[in-house]
């Protein structure tokens, strides 16, 4: 018996943790953006077409947030259904030069790891699980 498998399209993102002092840098999305509109959730960016998850990690936390990372710890890949299927590859940085600042999202801010009912979407929540598993436990 032969079963049929259908490829489903998805757009691939690279999300970071970034972690503090006990803390998870979170972002609330602005109300204007298509996709996820005013959630809280872990900051990260679409993969541009022929772009490595490194490359788009480096370019989405300069656009996102200012900084440049020191270190990056691939931590688990996450399908997120929103208004398009989104493959989120999660990164974990600790160490980073430059300021963090808002720069897309309408505010970032600093959560306690203990409170992480903040988080609108699932997959965050599991990654941030599994970083601590991984890395930190």
């Amino acid at each position: 018996m032969s079963v049929a498998i259908t490829p489903q399209p998805f757009a691939p993102c690279v999300s970071f943790i970034l972690l503090r002092d006990g803390c998870v840098l979170l972002e609330k999305r602005r109300e204007d953006k298509e996709i996820d509109p005013g959630m809280v959730m872990v900051p990260g960016g679409h993969m541009e077409e022929g772009e490595h998850q490194h490359d788009t990690l480096i370019r989405e936390l300069d656009e996102e947030l200012g900084i440049q990372p020191l270190n990056a710890r691939y931590v688990c890949s996450l399908l997120h259904p929103t208004d398009e299927l989104q493959l989120l590859h999660y990164y974990l940085i600790t160490d980073w030069t430059g300021e963090i600042q808002a720069h897309e999202a309408e505010t970032v801010f600093w959560q306690p790891l203990s409170g992480l009912n903040a988080l609108d979407i699932a997959p965050d929540h599991i990654a941030i699980a599994e970083a601590l598993r991984l890395y930190l436990s």
